[in-house]
């Protein structure tokens, strides 16, 4: 198993953290793509802690980047089994990260961007660990949805974001997605973006700060 690390930005007020937000990037990008997020959610989470681990595996999809699984086969099922093992190495970060800063399960937070995003709802919603505060998935998919139900360890509260012309990931796969949560009894939100390509905007980015702040606040222990 490879053991994943990335970019940390510790909690703006200072002292020990009192949550920790998870950033997942997408195909062909790495840690240091998503951690530019910390500093505009900070203002609303003044005591978290984020990190953005770089995936496990070379992008195979270009010359640079890095890759939670292949997506050369994107046969719904060999997709889920590629999530499938990322996951393993993913929940062992995140119980190493939540131990070494001394924070219980439902400190956390996951939040993803495309292929991240696949990550952060296959991982988020099956985690044998306690559950997350709150998983955001942004331009992504829910894979495994037909076994979703079978396999739904916890229903954290979970934000869907979207832009309605994404080329990348067409946004029916956020539309099914939040169908799918909706039918398993997952509380979630969503917000499709008119215009807005593959890609995060300002209303997403808002959207994400409250999100997080709410389920934190909810939280026990966090």
């Amino acid at each position: 198993m490879v053991l994943l690390d990335g970019p940390r930005i510790g909690p703006q007020a200072g002292g020990s953290p009192r949550q920790l937000v998870v950033l997942l990037h997408g195909l062909g990008a790495d840690g240091a793509d998503l951690i530019d997020l910390a500093p505009q959610w900070a203002a609303t989470l003044p005591h978290a802690a984020f990190v953005a681990p770089d995936a496990p595996e070379p992008c195979d999809m270009g010359p640079y980047g890095r890759q939670w699984f292949s997506l050369q086969d994107r046969r719904p099922a060999v997709m889920a089994a590629g999530a499938r093992l990322a996951a393993e190495g993913l929940n062992a970060f995140l119980d190493a990260e939540l131990a070494r800063l001394g924070l219980p399960g439902t400190a956390l937070a996951l939040a993803g961007f495309s292929q991240g995003c696949m990550m952060a709802l296959y991982a988020g919603l099956r985690r044998p660990a306690a559950p997350a505060a709150a998983v955001l998935g942004y331009s992504g998919a829910l894979l495994a949805a037909e076994s979703l139900a079978a396999e739904l360890v916890c229903r954290p509260p979970v934000l869907l974001v979207h832009g309605e012309a994404d080329d990348i990931v067409p946004v029916a796969a956020s539309r099914a997605a939040e169908q799918s949560l909706r039918a398993a009894g997952v509380p979630v939100e969503a917000l499709y973006r008119p215009g807005l390509a593959h890609g995060i905007d300002e209303a997403g980015l808002l959207a994400g700060a409250r999100m997080l702040g709410r389920a934190f606040a909810a939280a026990p222990g966090a």
